[in-house]
């Protein structure tokens, strides 16, 4: 039962939480609430190092270390290939990191392929890149994708050469390092394309006092003149096809103007029609157990991302099982997207292509197919 003796507990915890915040604050420092017995302590000098690994523009933050072009292009075939492509031109997994750039945007220091007039079908991220901490720190804190922050300074260091040299910055013999990293970064083909006049942070670069009294670049306005109309549907999925190959939500991107259509929600501006038929199971051919597919799950580091019951990165084999109990083709699908990977049926979270044999993973999508997961 509520009572107030609880309500002002739970106020004095809040007051003594915005108390802190405040001390914080006033002496920009980790320092404990002192006066409240019990609570807080000194952050250590190791704790501190642990989180605080960013590195700035300047170069602060970074570490020593080395690492050559040939190192790195190591580094990438056994850690980043499988998502990025050996050259780090896929765009299966994850959108292109190299390609449209030239020695010609070196020298300039502007990258001429990202003009509106340009023909280069999508913007890579050296075409973007304007600091080479942005790369490096990226690299160090979140990659690779599946063992984020395991790579050691060396690597880092590595990796960052190879996709320089894959945007013709840095020669093939090259050896980056934090001595002449400064230097590197005057070679950025993009390095001259960011600008820092939109007052999105203080400055005195704006005029006023910390650039308070500056203005941001756009000043929008709510319009409400020659609003489209309403839109005609020219199509639309059949009731039965909705979620056949998974939320076309959840397998858009987050940004831009496409939006895909919930397909998780029945529809309900329609009249439903028969579903097709469902495909009936042999009875007659035994299921394969869990316990014989394991060995092959683990061996193939499967279970690095999925569990048989409980979603981790990906989802349970549970429900792959379920969601696919009555597809006719389930078992060739299965495998092909075993091997192949992909992303969007179950999330943003993407599922690098595996380097499986037919047979397994044959065996492996059999076992699902036959919904016998246990």
């Amino acid at each position: 039962m509520f009572s107030y003796r609880k309500l002002a507990g739970l106020m004095f915890a809040l007051v003594c939480a915005g108390i802190g915040a405040t001390s914080y604050a006033q002496t920009q420092k980790y320092s404990p609430v002192s006066h409240i017995s019990g609570m807080g302590r000194t952050a250590t000098s190791t704790e501190i190092a642990a989180w605080d690994i960013d590195v700035r523009p300047d170069f602060k933050g970074l570490p020593k270390g080395a690492g050559s072009v040939v190192q790195g292009e190591k580094i990438w075939e056994a850690q980043c290939a499988s998502c990025h492509g050996a050259f780090a031109e896929s765009n299966q997994v994850f959108f292109t990191l190299v390609g449209y750039t030239n020695k010609k945007d070196v020298e300039m220091g502007r990258v001429a392929s990202l003009q509106l007039t340009s023909d280069a079908p999508y913007r890579t991220m050296t075409m973007k890149l304007s600091t080479v901490s942005t790369l490096w720190d990226y690299i160090n804190r979140a990659m690779p994708w599946t063992a984020p922050k395991s790579l050691k300074p060396d690597e880092v260091f590595a990796v960052t050469a190879y996709l320089l040299n894959l945007a013709n910055v840095v020669p093939d013999d090259f050896v980056l390092t934090d001595k002449n990293i400064a230097e590197v970064q005057k070679l950025i083909p993009n390095r001259n394309g960011m600008t820092t006049k939109h007052a999105m942070w203080p400055g005195t670069e704006f005029g006023g006092v910390n650039g308070l009294n500056a203005k941001p670049d756009t000043q929008g306005s709510n319009c409400m003149r020659d609003c489209p109309v309403d839109p005609k549907v020219g199509s639309s999925i059949p009731v039965y096809a909705m979620n056949a190959h998974g939320n076309l939500a959840e397998q858009n991107r987050l940004i831009g103007g496409v939006r895909g259509l919930d397909t998780s929600k029945p529809r309900t501006d329609v009249v439903a029609v028969e579903d097709p038929p469902k495909a009936t199971p042999d009875k007659a051919i035994s299921k394969t157990k869990t316990s014989e597919i394991l060995p092959i799950l683990q061996k193939n580091t499967c279970t690095a991302c999925h569990a048989v019951a409980a979603k981790v990165m990906g989802p349970a084999f549970k429900e792959v099982a379920k969601r696919y109990a009555n597809r006719s083709d389930a078992e060739n699908y299965l495998a092909g997207k075993i091997k192949s990977g992909g992303a969007g049926v179950w999330g943003a979270i993407p599922m690098p292509p595996i380097n499986i044999s037919d047979a397994e993973s044959k065996k492996i999508a059999q076992w699902l197919s036959q919904g016998g997961v246990d």
